[in-house]
């Protein structure tokens, strides 16, 4: 019997008893405000449990909101005297001592607080009333979408009569490179700027503003794992009653084919952010002799207007959609989804979104994301450390920073007599910093990147001792961020190279005296042949066909490398403490680097945990959890009473499940892969030995993971020339990870026809054996369920390379920052945890649901240490059966399997 005062969970079906304990969890961690880390093995309903968890809360905590205004707008004495009660601590703090001020002063006060107060509820309930009516009413209205195309239509007709009227003797074109100078740059304290939709300031934009109602922010790694979230809350109970959003990139909303052929993601902002631009600077008519003189025809996306994007945001609103969903809808009314999901944000419930745009907190505010007082659930959050570094570090080459530098150069030269003085000044920083940075790399400004210059040398540099080394030290790089920002100059050098480059981007006008156009040519004579030299310079890494080659060259040339330069600007803001630059010198300039590397992720996470309500960190495979705990929530000062942590079981029964620890192989040779002793070919040999008896028990499919891509390669060969292999394609059907990303799906596919194809001939095959690698394609979000996966074999330890310098300095920071426990210090945690993630990213490819089974083999002795096996998740450590030697392993393996074939029998 249900207890009284405990939430209903609404589900699709009845919920396994783990599910039910997730949902509790997860209820109790939004009311009480905590950051939970969440673990559920994948199959056992996860991502529902999440929905109907957080969306139960999300309803019991706005009727608890509107019971409470109701009661304090019923107007009875009581209201009264709960209002005081809950003014009176504000009022004490504003008010002078009751010495200070007469009684009737203080009361009056009271009184108009009170009424304040009252007032403010009404408001807001008459919103939320007026919110819900609308809703509703797009939910019923199944003739919305008709009635926007009618519109829609409506308006095309009118742009074409408005065309057809112009007369084409008006005038001459205003100037068209108005568009390509700074705007005037003022400090903070002279200018106070607006934020307003797309930079606009017309009243009916205005009126799409609205105040940001609770909410529940859901991110997650990819665009496909978002789909499929959004495809559960379309099964979950509340498909009918919640308004979702989903966010994503220009790149994939654009709905304009004319940007969406660009290719380009930099390209396609570029573009869009123009086309808005364009349609707000509109300049006032000038009228000479009577005479009417036009401004430039730019083009505007016929996608974005006001009617359009408010008609399309409440159709959003109104139904659970997925992007895709949502891009055919978009194309039926012609309005834009990037814009009208954003103007959606404020009164939706459930907004669905990538990691950068939650994680980053320039993307969030141009976003129009706010976390104050909302939640934020964290899916797939395994690697959340290095999203967070990873988002946050940045990488210049040097034919960026000499791109860079040239185009500035240019810009700055071309527009000189029409610039502020504080432009030109900032401007003249910025090339300062960059030739700075250049020398850094050995080189010179001005001569060839790619002449030879240092020899190579990889150096580690603090964030001020770079900054020494620069000789930048003495510029304010906050001030230099602020003014990329306000001017854009980053935009505007992308426009200004498609003009004069010859990147294929038309433009707007051409000039028609032939004078005018020499000058022209004379002014960018120089930063075109300086962009041929690093084009017919410039030697890619890997062979590709000529056609594509160049294409790739252009599009490369076509962005603006300032863009690189402003990220590594902000980068180098970060605290000395909390970073580091990597310097990369490789014989020349051009290929050299530098690389910003954030050590401390907490810093860019505190705020979002500050400003959240409540915060889940959510995954299939959490474990080891330590490092969340330590590098994100201790460091940026979470308490330990705000963490909670919640792991559930698997929903197979114990039996469907064999997890072993390998000690020795068949000849009794000890299993252990370390650095010294995995290359012998001892060693490699008896691999192939236990990995030919696994095959001659095991049906269907087996994936092996080797810790490495290079080791991969080594043991294969030595397993070509010893005959294993063939030994092995005996019994299985040999298939090895591919090596380019577009080839996953043929391998996987070939891989699991065979497996099909074996189970259904029976002959001398019995499945298929696939070599893969930890952290590889084949390692994360690839489902090995039933015969796909029938055993997953981790032969050896993947410990990441301790001689990078990057992680040297990871470890060296965490070992001076963070207290040391258990006898091991924080950077060799860092080392182990780093290995079992990508072990238990791995081994939980297979086991997919409920009635699903496998056996899974630890090749390594050193799997056995106590420490180790507790970094294992939950369900598959309460399972594991250390054995040290080959012959009971291999006769429990045989029993598994045949009991699973007597129950399918049955």
């Amino acid at each position: 019997m249900e207890e009284a005062g405990a939430p209903h969970f609404p589900f699709p079906y009845q919920p396994y008893p783990i599910q039910e304990q997730f949902m509790q969890a997860l209820y109790g961690a939004l009311e009480h405000g905590k950051v939970g880390i969440f673990e559920s093995p994948t199959g056992t309903g996860k991502s529902l449990s999440l929905i109907c968890g957080a969306l139960s809360w999300l309803r019991d905590h706005e009727e608890k909101r509107r019971q409470e205004a109701d009661r304090l707008l019923q107007g009875d004495g009581g209201t009264s005297l709960s209002i005081s009660s809950s003014l009176s601590t504000t009022t004490s703090s504003t008010l002078p001592s009751s010495s200070a001020e007469p009684d009737w002063i203080t009361d009056f006060v009271q009184k108009k607080a009170e009424r304040d107060f009252v007032s403010k509820l009404k408001d807001e309930e008459l919103r939320r009333k007026k919110r819900e009516e609308h809703l509703e009413m797009i939910r019923n209205n199944s003739q919305l979408k008709y009635a926007l195309k009618r519109k829609s239509c409506e308006d095309d007709e009118a742009v074409k009569l408005l065309q057809l009227s112009k007369d084409p003797q008006e005038g001459e074109l205003n100037n068209p490179e108005e568009e390509l100078i700074v705007a005037e740059y003022e400090s903070d304290d002279e200018s106070k700027t607006k934020n307003k939709f797309c930079g606009g300031d017309d009243d009916d934009e205005d009126d799409l503003v609205e105040e940001h109602v609770t909410k529940i922010y859901y991110c997650s790694r990819t665009h496909s794992q978002l789909a499929q979230f959004v495809h559960e809350v379309q099964k979950s109970p509340f498909s009918q009653d919640i308004s979702l959003v989903p966010l994503g990139s220009r790149q994939n909303m654009c709905v304009n084919e004319e940007v969406r052929r660009l290719g380009s993601v930099q390209r396609i902002n570029d573009r869009c952010m123009e086309m808005q631009k364009n349609k707000h600077d509109q300049r006032p008519k000038e009228v000479e002799g009577g005479k009417r003189k036009r401004g430039a025809s730019k083009a505007v996306c016929p996608y974005v207007g006001a009617q359009g994007l408010q008609t399309l945001r409440d159709t959003v609103l109104g139904a659970v959609r997925d992007i895709e969903q949502l891009l055919s809808l978009a194309r039926e009314t012609r309005s834009c989804p990037y814009y009208a999901t954003r103007l959606a944000i404020p009164p939706a419930q459930l907004v669905v979104l990538p990691y950068q745009t939650v994680l980053h907190e320039g993307t969030r505010r141009a976003s129009g994301v706010q976390l104050k007082g909302q939640v934020l659930i964290i899916d797939e959050a395994h690697n959340l450390s290095d999203v967070l570094s990873c988002i946050h570090s940045s990488e210049l080459t040097g034919a960026q920073l000499c791109r860079a530098h040239s185009q500035l150069a240019q810009y700055s030269e071309r527009y000189r007599s029409r610039l502020k003085a504080k432009n030109l000044m900032y401007i003249k920083q910025i090339l300062f910093v960059v030739e700075g940075l250049v020398r850094v790399l050995g080189g010179k400004v001005g001569q060839n990147p790619h002449s030879q210059t240092t020899q190579p040398v990889t150096e580690l540099l603090t964030i001020n001792n770079f900054l020494f080394k620069a000789q930048i030290d003495n510029i304010n790089l906050f001030k230099v961020q602020r003014y990329f920002e306000k001017s854009m100059i980053s935009r505007k050098l992308c426009g200004f190279i498609e003009k004069y480059a010859g990147t294929g981007v038309t433009s707007h006008t051409q000039t028609s005296h032939t004078q005018t156009a020499n000058k022209e040519n004379r002014r960018t004579e120089g930063l075109n042949r300086y962009l041929q030299t690093l084009q017919s310079s410039q030697q890619p890494d890997t062979e590709s066909p000529p056609g594509q080659q160049g294409a790739a060259e252009e599009r490369e040339l076509a962005a603006s490398p300032m863009m690189q330069v402003e990220g590594f600007f902000m980068a180098l803001t970060n605290a000395n403490t909390d970073g580091r630059v990597v310097l990369h010198t490789q014989g020349n300039v051009a290929v050299s680097s530098m690389k910003f590397l954030l050590l401390n992720p907490a810093v860019h996470f505190s705020q979002v945990l500050k400003d959240c309500r409540a915060v889940i960190i959510a995954g299939g495979t959490m474990q080891p959890v330590s490092d969340f705990k330590q590098e994100l929530l201790f460091s940026a000062g979470v308490g330990a009473e705000r963490i909670i942590e919640f792991s559930c079981g698997h929903v197979i029964p114990p039996e469907n499940i064999l997890p072993i620890v390998l000690c020795s192989g068949p000849s009794g040779q000890e299993l252990e892969f370390t650095f010294q002793n995995r290359d012998t070919p001892h060693m490699m040999e008896e691999t192939g030995r236990v990995l030919s008896n696994l095959c001659n028990v095991v049906p269907g499919g087996v994936v092996c993971f080797f810790p490495s891509y290079d080791y991969s390669r080594r043991i294969l060969e030595n397993w070509e020339a010893s005959g294993v292999l063939a030994r092995l394609s005996s019994k299985k059907k040999i298939f090895q990870e591919p090596k380019k990303a577009n080839q996953v799906e043929k391998v996987l596919s070939e891989f699991s026809r065979t497996i099909q194809r074996c189970a259904v001939d029976g002959g001398t095959l019995s499945g298929a054996l696939l070599f893969s690698v930890v952290g590889g394609k084949m390692s994360e979000g690839i489902n090995f369920s039933d015969d796909l996966g029938r055993c997953i074999v981790m032969v050896g330890m993947p410990y990441p390379n301790i001689k990078s310098p990057e992680l040297k300095e990871k470890m060296a920071y965490l070992d001076k920052n963070l207290p040391h426990s258990g006898g091991r210090s924080p950077g060799q945690a860092l080392i182990e945890n780093l290995c079992m993630k990508a072990v238990n990213q791995s081994i939980g490819r297979a086991i997919r649901h409920r009635e699903d089974y496998a056996c899974i083999v630890l090749c390594d002795r050193r799997y056995s240490r106590p420490a180790t096996l507790a970094k294992l998740p939950d369900w598959i450590r309460a399972h594991t059966h250390t054995h040290t030697s080959f012959g009971p392993a291999f006769a429990s393996l045989r029993r598994f399997f045949m009991e699973k074939k007597k129950q399918q029998q049955l």
